[in-house]
This record gives C-alpha cells, sequence and structure tokens, in this order.
C-alpha cells in the first residue's frame, strides 16, 4: 500500500509539473560558469512556466535532447553579435565584447528551436540573434550610425526604471499583449536591427526609427524585444508581465496543434 501511494503522488507531482510547461533559457558563460540572470528565471516562474537554464553547447545531439524536453526558449541579453562571421560585415571601431562561443550556441539554438516551432522570446542581444540566425544584419553602433540620433540607448538607470518612448504597431503581437500603442522603456544597448529577417516584421521603434520589437510571419510563434521587460518584473511592475504569460500559454500548445 505504501508503494502504491508513493506512486500515486509521484503521478500527482509529474502531472502537476506539465501543466506548467518547462521553459529554456539561455545561459550565458561569465566567470567559467553556465548562468542565468534570476530575473529571467522570476519572470518565467510568476509567469506560470519552470525555468530551465540552458548549458552552452554546440553539440547538436545534446541542444536535439534540450529542445525535445521544454516546450518554450527565452534568448537572453548579453554581448556583441560578431557581424564578420554571421552577416559578413567588417566590425565597426566601436564594436563591444564578443562571445564566440555563445554566438555559434545561441545561432544553433534559435534555428533548431523555430524549425521545430517552439516559441521563442528574444531580449536585447536574443533579438538581435534571432534575428540574425534567420537571416538578417545589425547596426553595430546607434551612436555613429544613426544619423541625428537624441535617444540614450545605453542608460545608467536601473532596469526598473524606463528611459525612452517606443511606438507600437497597432494590430500586432506586443500591442496585443499590452493594449497599447505608446508605451516607455528600459535600454542597456548599442546594437539594433538593421536589415530586417525575411520572416520577421518590425512592430515596435523609438522616436530615432531604431527597431525596438519584432515578431514571427506566419505560424511563426516568435517575439523579440530590445528592451528588457523581465527588469521591470524583477521589480514588481506587471505592465510587462503579459509577454511572459504569452510565452508560457504558447508553450503548453504542441506546434502538431497549430
Amino acid at each position: 500500500m505504501k508503494r502504491v501511494l508513493i506512486g500515486i503522488i509521484s503521478l500527482l507531482f509529474a502531472g502537476s509539473l506539465l501543466a506548467q510547461p518547462i521553459i529554456g533559457v539561455s545561459s550565458t558563460a561569465s566567470s567559467g560558469s553556465a548562468s542565468a540572470p534570476l530575473t529571467y528565471i522570476n519572470a518565467i516562474k510568476n509567469a506560470g512556466g519552470v525555468p530551465l537554464v540552458i548549458p552552452m553547447t554546440t553539440d547538436e545531439v545534446q541542444l536535439d535532447a534540450i529542445l525535445n524536453t521544454i516546450t518554450g526558449l527565452v534568448m537572453t541579453g548579453g554581448e556583441d553579435v560578431n557581424p564578420l562571421k554571421f552577416y559578413g560585415e567588417e566590425p565597426h571601431p566601436r564594436m563591444g565584447e564578443i562571445a564566440p562561443a555563445r554566438d555559434e550556441f545561441d545561432y544553433i539554438l534559435i534555428k533548431k528551436a523555430v524549425e521545430k516551432g517552439i516559441p521563442v522570446l528574444g531580449i536585447c542581444r536574443g533579438m538581435q540573434m534571432m534575428n540574425v540566425a534567420l537571416g538578417g544584419t545589425l547596426i553595430q553602433d546607434i551612436p555613429s550610425q544613426v544619423k541625428g540620433s537624441m535617444v540614450d540607448h545605453k542608460q545608467e538607470a536601473l532596469s526598473s526604471t524606463a528611459t525612452h518612448s517606443i511606438t507600437i504597431q497597432k494590430g500586432s503581437l506586443l500591442y496585443n499583449l499590452l493594449k497599447t500603442e505608446k508605451t516607455a522603456v528600459n535600454t542597456f544597448h548599442h546594437q539594433a536591427v538593421k536589415k530586417v529577417a525575411p520572416t520577421l516584421k518590425v512592430i515596435a521603434v523609438a522616436k530615432d526609427g531604431v527597431v525596438e520589437a519584432i515578431e514571427g510571419t506566419g505560424n511563426m510563434r516568435v517575439l523579440g524585444l530590445q528592451f528588457h521587460p523581465e527588469g521591470f518584473a524583477a521589480h514588481g511592475q506587471c505592465e510587462f508581465s503579459p509577454i511572459f504569460e504569452w510565452l508560457v500559454n504558447e508553450a503548453k500548445i504542441s506546434p502538431a496543434a497549430l
């Protein structure tokens, strides 16, 4: 009887986990360890998902195994993307730190996730890498390459502070989530989307025209944000919570059902 009860409890526990989709989180490799900022982890948990940090690897067999386990994916922020390697441009003199191993990891992870129909949320570098992996290019340095820009895209304020406004395309995924055509966001970048990948479209811009959000075309469940919604969520601000709730809800739907 004891074994039967333990078995029932185990099944119930497993069922409760299945009711909460497993959301993969791309890792960084700073200080010799694979990790992801807690702001991403907590935003996923608060939206009802189970976060799983994905160790950095380019082993496609391992990545396939991981992608067969998760049902949603968050691509996190970080270093600049290597232009020479991924879209054939010479590096700009003001290009920041790059992480070649992470570039390869992110590139393969995004391509495979999209091919499998897994919903993907790309944030900051995550959005930029998503655009590059799907065939787009980047502005390598906004201050020197966006003429006349008066928008500070690299704030000194905390991530919970909004420092510039964006305009959102009515009817877009982001508009449907936030219920507004204008909002204010945080900002921590000097690179941005330039040529948009063929299967993506721009859905939000800053006042200087810099791309602030993209989404997938057709049945692609892909959303890219240049700002950091998890920074607001970590400080109890709920305005951007629907973004993570969207990802978790989409992760409950099998790609085969679409």
